[in-house]
């Protein structure tokens, strides 16, 4: 069980992460708010195989780099954590997103959310930051890798579908840019705090 105990940590960082708004959460609450959950669905999951794949890749192309240069794990966890840092900053004084023009067209596909992923600077710094920090230096890596990033990504699921169902509500309740910047800002909060797992 002691073999599993970064499993905590790891699961409180992607819960931080995933929650927060970001291009994707963004991308699902427009959605949401057009076309439902159900419809919505094939982007959710479209997400989650794009980022399996990209932590998978991150995990496995730096994994001896890790173990031959410790200080490149180190400056890539500092390097990480500065960059989480000012991302805090850009969602806590994001402006409100506009959600009042209801598009016509259709929910974006399973490949094409999966394929955003590797354009997605937030996805990038997420899985950097999660294998730099929680992979666990021993054991077999290929094993180690592709368990931490399925693992984030069933503690994504239920934290991007949120975003999806938030929208169907947002449309309707949430209109005041006041109500926004109280939530932006204590999302913002939260992804700061997620460098002190970084850095443990």
């Amino acid at each position: 069980m002691e073999g599993l105990a970064f499993l905590g940590p790891a699961a409180l960082y992607m819960i931080s992460m995933t929650i927060t708004p970001g291009p994707n959460n963004l991308m699902l609450t427009a959605s949401g708010a057009n076309y439902g959950y159900w419809r919505t669905l094939p982007h959710i999951l479209g997400i989650m195989f794009g980022c399996l794949v990209l932590f998978s890749a991150i995990a496995l192309g730096l994994g001896l780099l890790f173990e031959r240069y410790p200080l490149f794990q180190m400056a890539l966890k500092i390097a990480g954590s500065a960059y989480l840092l000012y991302l805090a900053w850009k969602i806590a004084s994001a402006p409100p997103p506009d959600l009042s023009v209801r598009g016509t067209g259709r929910p974006l596909t399973f490949w094409q959310a999966a394929a955003f992923q590797f354009a997605n600077p937030k996805a990038w710094v997420m899985g950097l930051a999660l294998m730099a920090g929680f992979l666990p230096a021993g054991g077999n890596t290929w094993w180690n890798a592709l368990m931490l990033a399925g693992f984030a990504e069933l503690i994504a699921l239920p934290c991007i579908s949120l975003w999806a169902g938030f929208g169907m509500a947002i449309a309707r309740y949430i209109r005041s840019p006041r109500s926004w910047r109280i939530f932006n800002v204590g999302m913002g909060a939260m992804t700061a705090a997620c460098v002190v797992f970084i850095l443990g």
